[in-house]
């Protein structure tokens, strides 16, 4: 590109951003300042740094400063100490409707934060849409080479799919759904989840079982072949994809779910949070965080920024026998279910 265009794209971009800013609230000569952000490491939280930090800091003057992975201990115990460093922190969405509920989030600005740009299924009081994803079986292919996997069942089947699978270690929505899809149970039966019997049929892979703890590793365990085959987030398998690795994918009975960004209780830097907020769901900070992570944007402006290819990418293409996790049911029982679940682990 001559060094001409080179400078006009520059300057183009540097007004559509400095347009939004002004649109979400944000004087272009902001006070030199800074937050810090956490969310969970890996090529997702490089993507949010390149396409919504980055670019809010030039805009504003304030900085973000990156940290993480979340720890939900770690947040709810600076929010109790009132020792809080973090200012905006990337959560699973019915962590953050228990925290609501527990008074740890600040309430969201929405003088500040566009609401009416934004999908009302992903926003809330105390929350904005992170992304909108769905967690999908991925399986390596140079390990299986004959008949794909087509559905949560195959994890269960280790004669016509030897060797480990591997699952969010951390508890969640997403195993206990499949574990029960597996045995039989149908979609609109989930919940109230029977435990029992979703631990039963966990039981029969029990030994095979290798735990991710963060995307980055879920995406190493599938390339390498060590756990060729298991449940991850479409974004991570996505990221594999793209970088030349032979890896399929079953959007078959896909579980679907949103991460929100939440400010924790006392932040002492409230204000430039939720001007972050602002750009993180601005029409074209989602749609460039969604183009690149193939994670759906919460900004209803967004797709049409994107080129028709990354849509086609997007969770929310892949309606046929997807199925919403339920959030409500979880915030209610998270406690229960951690509970047991940490101790199943450790049998």
């Amino acid at each position: 590109m001559p060094h001409t265009a080179r400078t006009s794209r520059r300057l183009a971009l540097t007004s559509l951003a400095l347009g939004l800013l002004t649109a979400a609230g944000l004087p272009a000569q902001a006070q030199q300042d800074s937050i810090v952000f956490t969310s969970w490491g890996g090529t997702t939280q490089a993507a949010q740094k390149k396409h919504w930090a980055v670019p809010f800091s030039a805009a504003s003057g304030i900085t973000v400063q990156q940290d993480g992975p979340t720890d939900y201990g770690k947040f709810k115990a600076m929010v109790e100490s009132g020792n809080v460093n973090w200012d905006v922190v990337d959560v699973e969405a019915d962590f953050a409707a228990k925290a609501a509920k527990d008074g740890l989030l600040e309430p969201i600005d929405y003088t500040v934060v566009p609401k009416s740009q934004l999908d009302p299924r992903f926003s809330g009081q105390y929350h904005v849409g992170s992304f909108y994803y769905a967690f999908v079986m991925a399986f390596n292919k140079d390990v299986y080479k004959g008949a794909a996997p087509a559905n949560f069942s195959a994890l269960f089947d280790t004669k016509a799919y030897p060797g480990k699978r591997t699952f969010y270690k951390w508890s969640a929505p997403g195993v206990l759904e499949l574990a029960l899809l597996a045995d039989g149970v149908a979609a609109d039966k989930l919940y109230p989840l029977d435990l029992d019997r979703a631990f039963k049929k966990l039981d029969t892979i029990k030994a095979n079982i290798v735990w991710w703890t963060g995307g980055a590793q879920s995406q190493q365990l599938l390339a390498s072949g060590e756990a060729p085959i298991g449940v991850f987030w479409n974004g991570r398998v996505h990221s594999v994809e793209t970088s030349g690795q032979n890896v399929g994918v079953s959007w078959s009975q896909s579980l679907t779910a949103s991460d929100v960004l939440v400010v924790p209780k006392g932040s002492k830097r409230k204000a430039q949070a939720m001007k972050f907020l602002a750009y993180a769901a601005g029409a074209k900070g989602q749609a460039d965080f969604a183009t690149e992570t193939a994670y759906a944007p919460v900004n209803l402006g967004s797709k049409a920024l994107m080129s028709p290819a990354a849509v086609k990418t997007l969770p929310d293409q892949f309606t046929k026998g997807q199925i919403n996790l339920n959030m409500g049911w979880w915030a209610e029982n998270r406690d229960v279910v951690a509970k047991r679940w940490y101790a199943w682990q450790a049998q």
